[in-house]
């Protein structure tokens, strides 16, 4: 009887040590394969982080290219600066000027600024300058206290300024004057013989087209 339970023991502990064994083992396979399944997750997930990034830098490619075009298509003016800084931002248009001078008698004056295209430029000092305005009209304009001149060449360049306009009646000897500055023979300076009621500017700053 004795040697049927210690027999019985035996195979108890064999079994139990057998049992061990296996969940030893399972156990050890489990380790092994629960890291291999997590570096698959997380290289599954960088995956497609890295092809999330990649199509972002795409479209941001792709959206640099249309605003290099559409800056090609509409390219900035560049401009000379005369006189005192200023921008060329929200200058009026020659029309919209016109109907400033419109409104304004000799003795007006309105602070603006309006751009236009050069006509003439004196070919003396570059100290004053025509700027073209519609229906065949022109504003004469001056540059304050004399304190800068533009390129003598100026001509049919755009140009924007900025400071007082005002309604004016120019002199017959300051028409002459201004005639032989700009350049014209002695035959169209004797025909001047009337004064000119004109519109007058005086420029505290002026840009021009380079």
């Amino acid at each position: 009887m004795k040697k049927v339970m210690v027999l019985a023991a035996a195979l108890a502990v064999f079994t139990a040590c057998k049992d061990d064994k296996q969940t030893t083992v399972e156990s050890d396979s489990t380790i092994i394969e629960t890291p291999t399944d997590t570096v698959t997750v997380d290289v599954d997930t960088l995956e497609g982080a890295e092809t999330g990034a990649d199509a972002e830098a795409e479209a941001a490619g792709s959206a640099e290219t249309v605003t290099t075009e559409n800056n090609a298509a509409k390219p900035s003016a560049k401009y000379a600066a005369f006189g005192d800084k200023m921008v060329a931002d929200n200058a009026l248009t020659k029309e919209q000027m016109l109907k400033k001078y419109s409104s304004l008698k000799p003795g007006d004056t309105i602070n603006v600024k309006f751009k236009s295209t050069i006509k003439n430029v004196c070919q003396k000092k570059g100290c004053w300058m025509t700027l073209d305005m519609p229906t065949g009209k022109e504003s004469f304009v001056r540059f304050k206290d004399y304190g800068f001149f533009v390129p003598l060449n100026a001509g049919s360049r755009e140009a924007v300024v900025n400071g007082k306009a005002f309604v004016s009646e120019i002199s017959v000897a300051e028409l002459k004057h201004y005639a032989k500055d700009e350049g014209k023979s002695q035959a169209e300076i004797d025909k001047i013989t009337q004064p000119k009621l004109t519109y007058g500017f005086e420029a505290n700053g002026v840009l021009i087209t380079q």
